[in-house]
């Protein structure tokens, strides 16, 4: 008699296989996502997408705005998952005024207008004034008094607003005890104040709270650097935007399925304007070189399993003992498939794109991140296990629809 387990197989091979068939086959499945300020609700739309595909990573890595998503995610559980992102972000992009309405209206009216109009920019814009003059709930508020009259070193002398809000967002949103207990894993990057490197705080090694969620973004001279164990800490982005090395560099290492939900994208066109430079300019600096990195990382693991097949062709298989220590720890079989979701700007947005936090806006990132996700999921082989002489292999939605374009 035939068991279950051989019907299923039958079945998976009966059919195409699907998305989720082939991220079955992976030892680990793990969510990386940038910083990028308002832009982050494109990773809500993403993880939205895997959920709805029944793809449910086991490892979140975030920075900054990414660190918040990421804690949300792996501090609730799958069924609440979503509605605990929505909440939030619902929350954070109301501006903390009276007049509030007005400028959300304003910048509403900017997703409709066609490409190229003026008149959209400046729509879109409102929404960012109105996060620098009034803050956004739940989040940060602007100080009663200017950083500018104190100079004692305290959060008032080195930050234009008060992040108070937002602890107490996080503590109500995110279950830390099943962040440190739970079955999945969260890091998430913060810059040292005094030493200038980053540090990934990972619940795999050490007890998270919302303190290092904050200090991941912590942003300045926006907010003020986080205190914890007698040490500051500021926004991770600042030196690194993508947690990607974190997540390859893991050990022991695993076959690995990495999502990379990434909110700036390293390539662009020449700036016409001076503003053009300055969105231009901060999309180069926050991509954190991703495509360098990816082939960084790509070159290193090919090379972990070509050394492991060389020694396998040595009488017995065997390195030398002289060389075992110096070469074991590059000998990896492992295989890295890499998925890329890069948010793409739209024609309204410029170099405010990051702290403009109008509801329509969130909706309107969200929507491109399920959009593109989904799109990415009919693409089956993108998630197939890759050959062991490969490594690394890396795919991407938009790059594959640019390369299809006669």
């Amino acid at each position: 008699m035939n068991s279950p387990g051989r019907l299923a197989s039958s079945a998976r091979r009966g059919r195409r296989r699907s998305a989720r068939d082939h991220a079955g086959e992976y030892e680990q499945i793990a969510l990386v996502m940038q910083g990028g300020g308002a832009l982050g609700a494109y990773q809500c739309g993403v993880y939205e997408a895997l959920h709805e595909a029944d793809i449910q990573p086991g490892w979140f890595a975030g920075t900054s705005i990414g660190a918040i998503n990421a804690a949300i995610i792996a501090g609730n559980a799958p069924a609440d998952r979503i509605d605990r992102l929505r909440a939030f972000w619902n929350r954070i992009t109301r501006h903390a005024g009276s007049i509030a309405w007005p400028l959300d209206a304003l910048a509403a009216m900017a997703v409709w207008m066609p490409p190229g109009n003026a008149l959209a920019t400046g729509l879109s814009a409102t929404s960012a004034l109105g996060s620098l003059g009034l803050g956004q709930d739940g989040f940060f508020e602007p100080r009663g008094v200017s950083p500018l009259l104190f100079a004692d070193g305290s959060a008032q002398a080195t930050s234009f607003y008060d992040t108070a809000p937002l602890k107490d967002t996080l503590e109500r949103l995110i279950d830390f005890d099943r962040i440190n207990h739970g079955e999945v894993r969260l890091s998430v990057g913060a810059a040292n104040v005094n030493s200038g490197n980053v540090r990934y705080f990972d619940s795999a090694h050490e007890t998270l709270c919302a303190e290092h969620i904050m200090a991941s973004a912590a942003l300045p001279p926006a907010f003020p650097a986080i205190e914890i164990d007698g040490e500051f800490w500021w926004d991770g982005g600042i030196v690194s935007n993508t947690p990607l090395d974190h997540v390859l560099a893991g050990v022991p290492r695993h076959d690995s399925l990495v999502l990379q939900v990434d909110l700036w994208s390293a390539r662009g066109l020449p700036p016409k304007t001076i503003m053009d430079v300055l969105e231009r300019q901060k999309d180069i600096q926050y991509s954190s070189r991703t495509r360098f990195g990816t082939d960084t990382i790509a070159r290193e693991q090919k090379l972990r399993n070509a050394l492991g097949m060389l020694i396998e062709q040595l009488p017995g298989g065997a390195l030398p003992p002289a060389l075992q220590d110096a070469l074991q720890p590059w000998l990896c079989d492992r295989v890295f498939n890499i998925v890329h979701l890069i948010y793409q700007a739209k024609h309204h947005e410029e170099q405010f794109k990051d702290y403009a936090f109008a509801p329509a806006t969130m909706r309107e990132h969200w929507s491109g991140g399920l959009a593109d996700m989904r799109l990415t999921l009919q693409r089956p082989q993108f998630f197939e296990l890759p050959s062991r002489e490969l490594g690394v292999v890396t795919h991407d939605i938009h790059r594959t629809l640019a390369a299809a374009l006669p």
